[in-house]
């Protein structure tokens, strides 16, 4: 009402906090689980392997909506997206809006929470490595954006993140309904490309363009400039670049590669239903041919194929 405005900064009772809002999600977990998705889990009769990844794809969902449109209005309010320079002007941005350091304290105790949820959801022993990388990479790039000052950067990331796996397990969970329907993964492979390619551009624009003309360039934790120095040298600069577009390529071949194998897979089949198709098509002409030649029955009385009885007549004797 005075016209103060409070930022924040981030410290030890952060942890206090991260702490509460797990148990919160752990709660709206399991809010989601008994009253939608065990739900429909009763009425499409799954396998237990389909049902795990059911159940995980649809508290994905959940969970990726409901932060892409958060991510969407923090970034709209503060103005990241029509402003691209502060991204990284003013560079350390240690002091932050109320609702970006409660996103990301969300965020955090969202992907802790996930760890827990490993053992009440009984996960398979098979799938715990892969959901066990994707939680420390979650973590680490969040935490890592929280803690060296690179919030806005981060936000953005996230929401081009957030917004790919949200097609995908979206996908997932219509594939899971009905094995036919796979429309929905064309549209997430777009959006997957699409993002790839803005994630790209943002680092060239950040890295490249954006921290080596912050005024600040000298070392000073004190005051969260951590390592803005180290673009000032071009070397190392062009290294971080290079190894940011190696990382991007490697994932853009791993798409491709799956996407050749699943259309290899498709086609596969189509041309199979093709080949029985044409085999059930060449036994119905036999069996048509046959009756042909054997005559067909009108009536009761088997007639040859000019309408005249096939039985030979008996000659009278004169």
């Amino acid at each position: 009402a005075d016209g103060e405005l409070v930022q924040y900064h981030y410290g030890l009772k952060d942890l206090v906090t991260i702490l509460f809002y797990i148990f919160i999600a752990i709660i709206l977990h399991a809010v989601v689980q008994e009253y939608a998705l065990d739900k429909i889990n009763r009425r499409l009769h799954l396998s237990k392997v389909k049902h795990s990844k059911f159940n995980e794809s649809g508290q994905l969902v959940a969970f990726h909506l409901t932060s892409v449109i958060w991510c969407l209005y923090v970034v709209v309010t503060e103005g990241y997206i029509s402003n691209p320079r502060s991204l990284w002007e003013n560079y350390p941005h240690v002091y932050l809006p109320y609702q970006v350091k409660f996103f990301y304290l969300c965020q955090l105790a969202y992907w802790l929470h996930a760890l827990p949820e490993l053992y009440f959801q009984k996960v398979r022993k098979e799938e715990i490595p892969r959901q066990l990388r994707c939680i420390a990479l979650y973590l680490l790039h969040i935490a890592g954006a929280y803690l060296l000052n690179l919030t806005r950067l981060g936000l953005i990331l996230l929401l081009l993140q957030y917004l790919a796996e949200f097609f995908f397990h979206m996908a997932r969970l219509v594939y899971f309904t009905d094995e036919n329907n796979e429309k929905l993964f064309n549209v997430w492979a777009v959006v997957f490309v699409v993002t790839r390619l803005f994630t790209l551009t943002l680092y060239i624009l950040v890295i490249g363009f954006g921290l080596p003309r912050v005024e600040s360039q000298a070392l000073d934790p004190e005051r969260g400039n951590f390592f803005s120095f180290l673009f000032n040298n071009i070397l190392f600069r062009m290294s971080v670049l290079l190894l940011v577009c190696l990382f991007q390529a490697s994932v853009m071949w791993r798409f491709i590669h799956f996407q050749l194998r699943r259309w290899r897979e498709y086609w596969n089949e189509q041309s199979s239903r093709k080949r029985a198709a044409a085999a059930a098509g060449g036994t119905r002409q036999q069996t048509k041919l046959l009756k042909r030649d054997s005559g067909y029955h009108e009536n009761g009385v088997v007639k040859a194929e000019n309408g005249t009885s096939p039985r030979t007549k008996k000659l009278k004797s004169p």
